[in-house]
């Protein structure tokens, strides 16, 4: 009988990070998960930071944790998109990453659409327009710290920053790169053409490498330091989106997928990008996953509301459970007021609370009086903000979808999982919670030659764990709802 092949994924959050071992017998994968931490971004001087050098040190704690239980045969890594770190000619960071909630990037969409007009730059990328995106993060570096640009010799993103530290390695994996608004969505490779129109150093570059691809073993350093054996590191899919995309147990060829977590990542896989007026009008990107597939998908702000919320209260002195929460929302009246969840205002963090209630008064809705109702109201505006990207997918790529898969962490809020079936008028299959970890592991076993495609790796993970169905429900009363939706926020549909 083979030896089962043991695998550590890294899944860095917005909030926290995990190590979790993988054993796969050749049918199935089980999942421990090693090490568990907090991932806290530290405001200084004005700057919101991530502490990058605390994640490189839990990361140590996993791997000398991971000793006890075996040797894995491979490594992957996987993070949030955009934010990077600035390397100098030694290899030696800069400064430690900016947070994409920094408001550095306050205005930097009118800045870039002077030097390069917006329906080039979407033709040119294929990507959803927002201030966090890397683009917008350099662009205002080369206007207010210049001199740091010109310190720099490397650019990494940071699932690449994190696999440099524990290889030496500086590689750019494919689909970490395409969420940074810089790359030919076409080509598949940096764009000369939108870094000299931004007048940013195309130096700092690195040759891009394909999901999948092993990207060197853990470096002597390391292996000194920690007492390990040198380890291959496979550059997965950086994009955590492109690993829970990997992971989605889809049986049919067109399907919707919501990645469902700190933010809500909705749309279909497509063979190749989908560039025209109809979707640079919708504002859908087109991200690069495994085998150069296109990830066809808007980005929404997901359950960084209800987090964030969660926070202000426990501020407030009144600290509640996300159970908790859910409960309070599930008390109140549905749809009797909406956000726009995208709205710039629910952006940065703070006040999450008195920000739905000015926007309801604004809007001359319904306010809400309670927590439960507040609640309520960003739970009916999600799944609301999720039928309107559903309708602009559907138009722009001529196609109807019946299914909606949700993966990730908002699987367990049973509540939105409802919601989203009956606003959308889908069924909804949903699972897994660990769709990243799951999809960082097939990646890792594709490269590793264990398995052989994509449809492969999904049918393990349906073999790895279970799925819940929801059918839609409630329809006359949704149609009546999403048109005041509509009209509140001032949302227009193309089609």
């Amino acid at each position: 009988m083979e030896k089962p092949t043991t695998l550590l994924s890294f899944d860095f959050g917005a909030s926290s990070g995990r190590a979790v071992l993988g054993t796969f017998d050749g049918t199935a994968l089980q999942l421990k998960e090693l090490h568990r931490f907090s991932n806290d971004p530290v405001q200084v001087g004005g700057t919101l930071y991530w502490d990058v050098l605390r994640l490189l040190f839990e990361m140590k704690q996993a791997l000398v944790l991971s000793k006890s239980v075996c040797v894995p045969d491979s490594i992957g890594i996987d993070t949030w998109g955009v934010d990077f770190g600035l390397l100098d000619a030694g290899g030696r960071l800069l400064e430690n990453p900016v947070h994409y909630r920094d408001r550095r990037t306050a205005g930097m969409l009118a800045r870039a659409f002077e030097k390069l007009p917006k329906a080039e730059f979407y033709a040119r990328t294929g990507n959803q327009f927002m201030e966090i995106n890397t683009a917008f993060q350099l662009l205002y570096l080369t206007k207010n710290r210049p001199e740091l640009l010109e310190r720099a010799e490397t650019l990494l993103l940071m699932p690449d920053l994190l696999r440099y530290m524990l290889t030496g390695q500086m590689q750019t994996e494919y689909s970490i790169a395409t969420t940074t608004q810089l790359l030919d969505a076409r080509r598949g490779d940096w764009s000369k053409e939108v870094l000299s129109a931004l007048g940013i150093p195309q130096r700092l570059f690195t040759p891009i490498i394909p999901t999948a691809t092993e990207a060197g073993t853990l470096s002597s350093e390391i292996c000194e330091e920690l007492g390990l054996q040198p380890a291959k590191v496979i550059a997965v899919a950086g994009h955590d989106t492109q690993c829970a995309l990997a992971s989605v147990p889809a049986t049919q060829p067109d399907f919707l997928f919501l990645s469902c977590g700190t933010w809500s990542l909705l749309g279909t896989e497509l063979d190749a990008p989908l560039i025209n007026e109809e979707t640079l009008q919708c504002n859908i990107t087109n991200e690069g996953g495994f085998g150069k597939k296109a990830s066809f998908l808007k980005n929404i702000i997901g359950l960084w509301l209800i987090q964030e919320t969660r926070r202000s209260f426990a501020k407030a002195g009144e600290r509640f459970s996300f159970a908790e929460m859910e409960a309070m929302a599930r008390s109140c009246e549905p749809f009797q007021c909406f956000i726009d969840p995208d709205d710039d205002r629910f952006v940065p963090a703070g006040d999450i609370p008195s920000r739905v209630v000015a926007y309801c008064q604004e809007t001359g809705q319904n306010v809400p009086q309670s927590k439960a109702e507040i609640l309520r109201c960003i739970y009916d505006s999600l799944a609301m903000k999720y039928r309107f990207a559903i309708r602009q997918i559907e138009a722009c790529t001529h196609k109807t979808y019946d299914t909606l898969h949700i993966v990730g962490g908002g699987v367990k809020d049973k509540l939105l999982c409802r919601l989203t079936a009956d606003v959308c008028g889908k069924t909804v299959v949903a699972g897994p919670v660990e769709a990243t970890v799951f999809g960082n592991m097939v990646l890792q076993l594709i490269a590793l030659g264990k398995v052989k495609s994509l449809a492969e790796a999904r049918e393990i993970v349906r073999r790895s764990d279970k799925v819940e169905t929801f059918t839609p429900e409630m329809r006359a009363a949704v149609e009546e709802a999403y048109d005041r939706f509509l009209r509140a926020t001032g949302l227009e549909e193309h089609t």
